[in-house]
């Protein structure tokens, strides 16, 4: 688990391609502190296992349906990746509930100066905005941050000038793809719902979404 709070802007050292995945060498300093092999950190907004730990690195094999799903396929030697350890049981929790598993991605189509704020357009997939609330949390490349904006083709974040200079935020601009996560309460009390709605339906009870709406709930 982890909490969107980024403690590290790593650099991607070397990117060993396999068939349909990949072994990513990281450089950084800071979340190999305890660190050790079998780890978790997040790179990016992606969970990854530390396969190997040095001084200045750590090395994680990325298999291809993470591949398939985030932008870690996009990556070059010399980017700059978000990193955050596991949050122990002990510590703050001052972002919100991450996990490390992308749901998709994202598409900046806007970046915008407004005073010492930068806003982000980014657009994504229905599926995803389904998830995604006007002042509810996501996770934007391991960030967590608050939704300022959403319709029905994007949504937008407002990013403060710390934000951007400790993250790799700062580097991204009008075309550059970002991990996105939802916040997984949401997914959870879908489904439930589909569940209990189910449920009922089968006891033919009347209870039903459709019900809920047109009483108003």
């Amino acid at each position: 688990m982890f909490t969107g709070i980024v403690e590290e802007i790593g650099t991607i050292q070397s990117i060993k391609k396999g068939a349909r995945s990949c072994i990513l060498t990281v450089g950084c300093k800071t979340v190999l502190a305890g660190t050790k092999i079998g780890d978790s950190i997040m790179t990016d907004g992606v969970c990854l296992t530390a396969t190997a730990v040095g001084s200045r690195y750590f090395t994680a094999d990325v298999m291809s349906e993470t591949l398939n799903r985030s932008a870690l396929a996009k990556l070059k030697v010399g980017d700059g990746v978000n990193l955050e350890r596991a949050m122990p049981a002990n510590g703050r929790f001052n972002g919100h509930m991450v996990a490390g598993h992308i749901d998709g991605i994202g598409i900046i189509v806007d970046r915008r100066r407004d005073d010492n704020a930068v806003w982000f357009t980014v657009r994504t997939s229905k599926d995803i905005l389904n998830y995604i609330v006007e002042k509810g949390s996501i996770a934007m490349s391991g960030i967590s941050l608050t939704v300022a904006n959403v319709d029905d083709t994007a949504f937008e974040v407002s990013i403060i000038p710390h934000t951007l200079e400790v993250t790799a935020l700062g580097e991204k601009d009008v075309g550059d793809a970002l991990n996105l996560e939802c916040d997984m309460v949401g997914k959870y009390i879908e489904k439930w719902c589909e569940r209990m709605f189910r449920d009922e339906k089968q006891k033919d009870s009347g209870l039903s979404l459709e019900f809920l709406k047109k009483y108003g709930f």
